[in-house]
């Protein structure tokens, strides 16, 4: 397949290694010292399942230099999605479809407003890596997962195409839900509360399982949102929490969000499509969500000087 990997960090520098190393035709949207970088020596990838590189990769930051692909992974943080989507044009031909990454809900919606809801299929990923230098992405952690599928539950022929792209790549479980919906709102259930609590008190997951405090906010903060899955007509199982703490539980001590790395080195971070994504979706519902209205509270006023809209 022609794949371009729209944001080639954690996420989309693995995942398009992985197809490339398997032989796919990617292409990488990067910028910066990152970008020269994989022009110059290509693309390192640092694992725990093993490192390999990709010692010639065709990266550039300008859409127009590829042309029409068959499918583009967008891989860029959630606040980026909607200026992502708005530079697609040049990537997308007549069977052209998009599959978004992100941590969050609302990537499929922004995505659909902009070039339509036929040509995007919800996704999704677990992963620990993270950009660790120019040119290199560090796999700390977490075996490394995707899943995609048509919002509707169909079984579709470029469903299909993409899944044996992934089965024919090492050090990549590839999965086609029965349900999508739930299969994101169940990654959400994860990483929204997980990183919120993660940033605020500074900890990696071995301190905030293990205090009883924390991992009561946690929990809660997860229970808030399965009141919103539901009332949004997502039917999470009653042993959703529970699943999801027993997932918490077997992380590596050290593992830490990307949201929370953001935050914790002074970058914008996903914060207001994580934890603001769910007391502004709670409101609207018309209920509240203390737990995570608090941690998005406690986060909003680094989050904006971060941003350049604070000076302390």
């Amino acid at each position: 397949m022609r794949i371009a990997i729209f944001g080639a960090g954690g996420v989309g520098g693995y995942f398009g290694g992985r197809l490339a190393e398997a032989g796919e035709d990617v292409f990488f949207l990067a910028r910066g010292e990152h970008l020269s970088a994989l022009r110059r020596r290509g693309l390192l990838v640092e694992s725990v399942g093993g490192d390999f590189r990709i010692p010639q990769t065709r990266a550039t930051d300008d859409p127009s230099e590829i042309g029409p692909v068959d499918v583009v992974l967008l891989c860029v943080k959630a606040w980026q999605v909607p200026e992502a989507a708005r530079s697609l044009g040049p990537l997308l031909g007549p069977e052209t479809f998009v599959v978004p990454l992100q941590n969050g809900i609302e990537a499929f919606d922004q995505i659909a407003d902009e070039i339509g809801p036929e040509r995007v299929v919800p996704g999704l990923c677990k992963i620990l890596s993270f950009v660790s230098g120019p040119g290199t992405i560090r796999h700390a952690g977490v075996e490394p997962w995707i899943a995609f599928g048509e919002d509707d539950g169909a079984q579709t022929p470029r469903v299909a195409s993409l899944r044996r792209a992934f089965e024919g790549a090492r050090g990549v479980r590839v999965e086609v839900p029965s349900n999508i919906k739930v299969a994101l709102w169940e990654k959400f259930l994860f990483i929204a509360p997980f990183s919120a609590v993660g940033a605020v008190t500074r900890m990696p997951a071995g301190v905030v399982r293990s205090i009883p405090e924390t991992r009561r906010m946690l929990e809660s903060a997860m229970r808030e949102v399965v009141t919103l899955a539901r009332a949004s007509g997502v039917a999470l199982r009653d042993d959703a929490v529970a699943k999801t703490m027993a997932f918490v539980d077997g992380l590596p001590a050290a593992a830490t969000s990307s949201m929370q790395r953001d935050v914790i080195e002074g970058r914008p971070s996903e914060l207001s499509n994580q934890s603001g994504a769910i007391a502004r979706l709670s409101k609207a519902a018309g209920f509240s969500a203390p737990v995570n209205e608090c941690l998005y509270a406690s986060l909003l006023p680094s989050e904006r000087r971060a941003r350049g809209e604070l000076t302390p």
